[in-house]
C-alpha cells in the first residue's frame, strides 16, 4: 500500500493537490474522500476536474447525488463521475440508482461520504481523508490496489509553495 500524508495550509495547497491527482490520473480508478462537512472534499475534486481539462461549473452534487464530467486523459474523452452521498439514505438507494454500472475500466469515480453505500461500493483504488487542522487541512492519500498506488507514485506534489 502506498500512502501519501501532508498538511495544506491554505486552499490554494488543496487546489494544487488536485491539479497533481489530474495529472497522475488513468481511467478505471476510484477515489474515495473522506471527512467532515467543510473538510474540502469538493474542492478538492473541483481542482482535480479542472486542472483535467473541464472549463465549465464544478458543483457539489449534494441533492443530485452523482455528477458527470467528460476530460480527457491521454488524448482519450473519459468520463469522471462525482459523487455526494450525503443525503442518501442507505446503500439500497445507491444500488437503486444504478450507480454500480459507472464503476468500471473506462471511467473514474470520486466519491464523497463513501460510507453512507458502505458495503454496496466496490473497493477503493485511492482513499483521501482531509480533516481541518488550525487555518488548513491535514490530507492523506492511500493507494489500496496497485492501480491506486501507481497513481500515488505518479503524483508530484509539493505543498505549501
Amino acid at each position: 500500500m502506498r500512502h501519501f500524508k501532508t498538511y495544506l495550509k491554505e486552499e490554494a495547497a488543496t487546489a494544487a493537490l488536485g491539479a497533481a491527482m489530474a495529472r497522475a490520473l488513468v481511467p478505471g480508478l476510484s477515489i474515495y474522500l473522506h471527512g467532515d462537512l467543510g473538510a474540502g472534499k469538493t474542492a478538492l475534486t473541483r481542482a482535480l476536474l479542472h486542472a483535467a481539462g473541464h472549463n465549465g461549473h464544478v458543483k457539489s452534487p449534494t441533492y443530485t447525488l452523482a455528477e458527470p464530467y467528460t476530460v480527457t486523459i491521454d488524448g482519450r474523452a473519459t468520463e469522471v463521475i462525482h459523487f455526494d452521498l450525503y443525503r442518501m439514505a442507505g446503500p439500497e438507494e445507491f444500488l437503486d440508482a444504478g450507480f454500480r454500472e459507472y464503476f468500471n475500466r473506462n471511467s473514474i469515480c470520486i466519491v464523497e461520504w463513501p460510507e453512507k453505500a458502505g458495503p454496496v461500493l466496490p473497493t477503493p483504488d485511492i482513499n483521501v481523508f482531509l480533516t481541518v487542522s488550525g487555518e488548513g487541512r491535514d490530507v492523506e492519500l492511500q493507494g489500496l490496489s496497485d492501480q491506486g498506488s501507481q497513481c500515488l507514485d505518479r503524483l508530484h506534489f509539493i505543498p505549501n509553495l
